[in-house]
């Protein structure tokens, strides 16, 4: 049972969380605005399988660490996560997190590393004359700090520089994502709170205009795994700071009068539709206590990315996870369009099981995850 000393931390801790956030992003406007906007790519092909945002899943797997830094923990002590994706026109996205216990203090540590390579370009002038080859790059390290609270909870921080390198322009900035998670190993509910991205531009990509803003997000998370079927099911609200962030596509506007001209004004509310833009829908069923099929719905995906005629799986991500004891393979598939899907692959090595090391202070420490 939740005592009310808890509840009352849970009420005041999301206070704060969304009155920061709506006070510091009130003129922003969500979506193709900010710098630094590939730190919004999932981190792990369990992610992407997961509708690209998850910040509640108490899985254990290193990613979940690299969403929320409260799901970094003692469980995850010397789990190397290595993932790579094979994105759209040749771009290779790679994410790399090792996650550390010392508990001599009682904290959880995890580093990362994303690096996103666009590829090779030709350089031309504006009448189509090569000057040779260029190539654009970002990147973000990373590194998280997490520790328990009471019996059920957990708070952590991430620290991240990030760099974005194109052609001539450069730019680098200093981040922080806050998180707090809660779980309940007797009723198997996780609740997870983090605000994303919170930081300033070190280097700007023109220094004679003002500083671009950062890709801030407030994310609120809910699962549930049941005691006697293999189903978890998981709720992601993102982009809490703002109420809509709906795109207004004209294609939307298809009334028309009597003569045949078309009526540019729309009156609607598309309350539901900026609601339900916010939210993402995952499932996970395990077979066989080795096996994960995962699936989740991003509303957001595909409302923006469909196509009236052929809808096709926009939205819609999949993905499978095979656990062993030393090592994971992850692997999932996300739809953005008609156009196709992108593929991704990931494992996560069990460092201390693989390898017998017997100098490094904690190497061979196993800790029972959410004890």
């Amino acid at each position: 049972m939740v005592r009310l000393k808890d509840m009352q931390w849970t009420k005041w801790s999301g206070l704060l969380l969304l009155t920061l956030s709506v006070f510091t992003t009130r003129a922003q406007v969500a979506g193709g605005r900010y710098a630094m906007e590939f730190l919004r790519l999932p981190n792990s092909p369990h992610i992407t399988a997961l509708g690209g945002i998850n910040v509640a899943n108490p899985d254990k797997d290193i990613s979940f660490a690299g969403q929320n830094p409260a799901l970094m923990r003692p469980g995850l002590h010397n789990q190397l996560g290595v993932n790579q994706n094979f994105y759209y026109s040749g771009i290779s996205v790679s994410n790399l997190l090792y996650g550390y216990h010392a508990k001599n203090i009682n904290t959880s540590f995890a580093f990362g590393v994303q690096y996103i390579n666009y590829g090779t370009f030709t350089q031309t002038d504006n009448i189509g004359n090569e000057y040779g080859t260029f190539r654009a790059t970002d990147y973000n390290i990373n590194l998280t700090a997490s520790r328990s609270y009471r019996e059920h909870w957990r708070y952590g921080a991430t620290l991240k520089w990030a760099n974005s390198s194109l052609f001539d322009k450069n730019a680098s900035a200093i981040l922080a994502d806050v998180g707090v998670s809660y779980y309940d190993t007797a009723s198997l509910w996780n609740i997870g709170i983090v605000a994303k991205n919170i930081g300033f531009m070190v280097n700007k990509y023109n220094n004679t205009i003002p500083a671009e803003p950062l890709p801030l997000d407030v994310q609120i998370g809910i699962s549930k795994r049941f005691k006697h079927l293999p189903l978890r099911l998981i709720t992601t609200v993102h982009n809490l700071y703002q109420w809509d962030i709906r795109y207004n596509n004209p294609d939307d506007i298809e009334a028309g009068n009597l003569f045949g001209n078309v009526d540019t004004t729309d009156n609607r509310s598309y309350f539901g539709d900026k609601l339900m833009r916010h939210f993402i829908f995952g499932a996970e069923i395990t077979l066989a206590k080795r096996l994960t099929i995962t699936a989740a719905y991003n509303y957001q995906r595909r409302a923006e990315m469909l196509i009236k005629d052929k809808p096709a799986l926009a939205g819609f991500s999949f993905g499978a996870g095979l656990y062993l004891n030393k090592f994971q393979i992850h692997y999932a598939r996300s739809n953005f369009s008609i156009a196709g899907a992108y593929n991704e692959f990931g494992i996560n090595l069990q460092l201390n099981r693989m390898f017998n090391v017997n100098k490094l202070a904690g190497w061979k420490d196993t800790y029972q995850d959410w004890e």
